[in-house]
């Protein structure tokens, strides 16, 4: 079972255990994470699950599609070159203790 890690803006980090095979998006919503909105249920289309990983996991989470990519071009505050959408990020156990930042706001 993959542990993920919310650090809030506040920089208060909350570690979760997550399924294999869910989103970053829903199980921030499921266990109440706070600057998580997942207005669109995940459907890839409104960029308020954004979302910044951290370096040493860049690598395991991949780089965005192109409709992720112009989502989070055209829709977050402080886009960067970490900023992925949490609901196209799917747990696996190679991703156990993904860290992902929180920003302090969502479109």
């Amino acid at each position: 079972m993959p542990k993920v890690v919310y650090v809030g803006s506040d920089g208060v980090e909350r570690a979760v255990d997550a399924a294999v095979g869910e989103n970053v998006m829903s199980t921030a919503l499921q266990n109440g994470i706070p600057g998580i909105v997942g207005e669109c249920g995940g459907n890839n289309s409104c960029a308020t699950c954004h979302v910044w990983v951290r370096d040493e996991y860049r690598d395991a989470v991949g780089t965005p599609g192109d409709l992720e990519a112009d989502l989070i071009d055209m829709g977050v505050s402080e886009p960067r070159d970490c900023s992925r959408l949490a609901c196209q990020i799917t747990l696996s156990d190679k991703l156990d203790g993904l860290v992902v930042d929180v920003p302090p706001t969502q479109p």
